[in-house]
């Protein structure tokens, strides 16, 4: 039975035996690479680490274990791009050296059929490797970030679900909470500084309470302690109203560390933040680098098609995979300083995580386009 989208098939993947033929080779080398890559890092990473966590009371080959498990997602994540352009590139570079480019363009097919089999590999990968960040690489960073606080710490219990030490302003008082800590819909801030000022930014007064509640919509102080500088009194009471238009949300969003959370928690973090009027550039940043990052893997198959569209009889085959290696460097370069200008504020966040995408993959279809021949 014909489908509607049958000759567009046929236009852009003639045969679905070819287009299987280049998946099949692209995907085993890039499987190979990632393998290998992510094996020989993980086992320098190891040999450097190793002795921090063995000098730990208790801890033995089942703590190596697990630190393996647990930095093993991080590196996959960070080197899963990378082995995608050295996977296109030995792929193109065998197909030309063995002149089945040639063969195939003979027969009608432009770069850009021949390239989309495995582009359409590339956006499989880049799918599954959004998924797999936010699913599986940030659980495991913020767990081994949790047990190296510690010092690899042997039987530590599980990370509380709680903040430490944080600052912010209300009116003119600077407030400091030593721990915030939540236990169902309760937040409870412990060990509460209030350091009050006049008009012109003097300190007038302290204020210390051992804890706060926040219940039916208002924060309330309790075993409070006041000193005043202008009378040098110190002041007691059992519990007192505290005027905080502080919600409880907001000092969890305050101490967010985007590569610990999901997409999803970073964004209703940002949403809280914008609420309140604070600051989101570093953080939108964050949040498209998480998108940018598995994206770009699809643009890959184009920075090293140079590798595989040469006139083969000309040689030069590896000076242009050379050539196709340092377009793919020079992408990686770009996006962590573009990522670094977004994180500090001198660029837009969008740009930040996608300026590099954009300005990369024209690049590179200029070179495609200029040695098609």
């Amino acid at each position: 039975m014909t489908t509607p989208f049958r000759p567009l098939r046929r236009y852009f993947v003639p045969s679905r035996t070819f287009g299987r033929y280049l998946a099949r080779q692209f995907l085993v080398r890039l499987l190979a690479l990632v393998i290998g890559v992510v094996a020989i890092l993980q086992m320098l990473d190891l040999l450097d680490q190793m002795d921090a966590i063995l000098a730990a009371e208790g801890n033995g080959a089942g703590a190596l274990w697990r630190y393996v498990l647990l930095r093993l997602p991080d590196l996959l994540s960070r080197f899963i791009p990378f082995s995608a352009l050295l996977a296109v590139l030995l792929t193109l570079a065998t197909l030309n050296q063995h002149s089945e480019i040639v063969v195939m363009k003979a027969s009608g097919m432009s770069a850009h059929r021949i390239l989309l089999p495995i582009g359409l590999v590339c956006a499989l990968v880049g799918a599954l490797h959004f998924v797999f960040d936010q699913k599986v690489v940030a659980p495991s960073v913020a767990q081994l970030a949790y047990w190296q606080r510690f010092d690899y710490a042997a039987d530590l219990p599980p990370p509380p679900d709680n903040l430490a030490d944080i600052w912010l302003t209300e009116g003119r008082s600077v407030v400091l909470v030593k721990a915030v800590s939540r236990t169902g819909n309760r937040v409870v801030l412990d060990d509460v500084t209030l350091y009050e000022r006049d008009a012109e930014g003097l300190l007038n007064a302290v204020t210390r309470a051992e804890f706060a509640w926040y219940t039916d919509g208002h924060w309330t102080l309790y075993s409070v302690r006041r000193f005043d500088i202008a009378t040098q009194s110190v002041s007691r009471s059992e519990s007192e109203p505290w005027g905080l238009a502080v919600p409880p949300e907001r000092f969890f969003s305050l101490s967010i560390v985007p590569e610990y959370v999901s997409f999803s928690a970073l964004a209703d973090a940002i949403a809280q933040r914008e609420r309140e009027g604070l600051p989101v550039s570093a953080l939108k940043a964050a949040l498209y680098q998480k998108l940018a990052l598995p994206a770009s893997t699809l643009i890959m198959p184009i920075l090293a098609a140079l590798a595989g569209f040469g006139v083969h009889r000309r040689g030069q085959l590896f000076a242009r995979t050379a050539f196709g290696m340092g377009l793919g460097f020079a992408f990686f370069v770009a996006d962590n300083f573009m990522l670094a200008m977004g994180k500090y504020g001198a660029a837009p966040p969008f740009l930040a995580a996608f300026g590099p995408l954009a300005v990369f993959l024209i690049i590179g279809l200029t070179v495609l386009f200029y040695t098609e021949e």
